[in-house]
């Protein structure tokens, strides 16, 4: 249990520092992926909480998620080489970035570095932790499954979208509108209870705290340039073809019942 502790709370600590999505947020998305210790394919919170329990290992230290499927299994609509260098290149660096500022933050902490530095590490432990953990959330909502939503989270987009549809228009639109780099995301707002789409700038600005990630979409150009050059709604238009709204649905419930019932966890349900 203290091991699992350890692990949600160092979690927490780097959600809320990193992407600014709110210390609630934090806590509950280190709740639902230490849940997932068991890697038990049918615990709540499904693929995401496994790719986030995943995202931190054993020492605190982050770690890369592996890929829940094959590097061609996405194909036609996202090509192998760009899941292989995305994944184990790309998602690989802010790994290690997030890594690496931390150690020398805790150096400057004990005197070892100039402490005029800190911006800078604290900038780069921003940047380097949103991206590892929005790649986790984002390997984990694609593969087989459902393309259209169920559940929990078919019936709150009908509510509050008026439409899968209109939902998935909006959505295509912020992330194909992006400027430069981000990601288009669907967050669950746990004060309003709402469902939001935020366009994310890089892997941290221009996001709403204390929102959690539930579908997103990567569109740094590292993520499509392969196959679809300079054509991003090409790409956003193809992601619907390999999302897995099942998955986001599993995430979705847990997040909402985490959030609602805070007892439920402390009784063990």
């Amino acid at each position: 249990m203290s091991e699992l502790f350890s692990r949600r709370t160092a979690l927490a600590g780097g959600i809320g520092l990193a992407s600014g999505m709110g210390l609630l947020a934090s806590e509950t998305l280190a709740r639902a992926a230490g849940y997932q210790e068991d890697q038990n394919v049918h615990a709540p919170g499904g693929p995401v909480a496994r790719s986030l329990a995943a995202s931190v290992g054993k020492g605190a230290e982050y770690s890369l998620p592996p890929l829940p499927y094959a590097f061609d299994a996405l194909e036609p609509s996202i090509d192998a080489e760009t899941m292989r260098l995305h994944h184990d290149k790309h998602h690989a660096a802010y790994v290690k970035g997030a890594n690496e500022a931390l150690a020398k933050l805790a150096d400057t902490r004990e005197g070892k570095l100039d402490p005029s530095a800190l911006s800078e590490l604290t900038e780069k432990l921003t940047f380097n932790l949103s991206g590892h953990l929005l790649h986790s959330v984002f390997w984990a909502i694609m593969g087989t499954g459902g393309r259209e939503p169920v559940g929990e989270l078919a019936a709150d987009i009908q509510q509050q979208f008026g439409s899968h549809a209109k939902f998935k228009a909006q959505f295509s639109a912020v992330a194909t509108q992006v400027q430069g780099n981000g990601w288009g995301v669907l967050a669950y707002e746990p004060i309003s209870e709402r469902l939001i789409v935020l366009q994310a700038r890089n892997h941290q600005l221009n996001v709403a705290w204390n929102a959690i990630p539930l579908l997103v979409i990567d569109v740094w150009e590292h993520a499509y340039y392969l196959k679809y050059k300079n054509v991003c709604t090409d790409y956003v238009k193809a992601f619907w073809n390999v999302v897995n709204l099942g998955a986001v649905d599993q995430w979705y419930g847990l997040i909402k019942r985490r959030h609602q019932d805070p007892a439920h966890e402390e009784h063990g349900h």
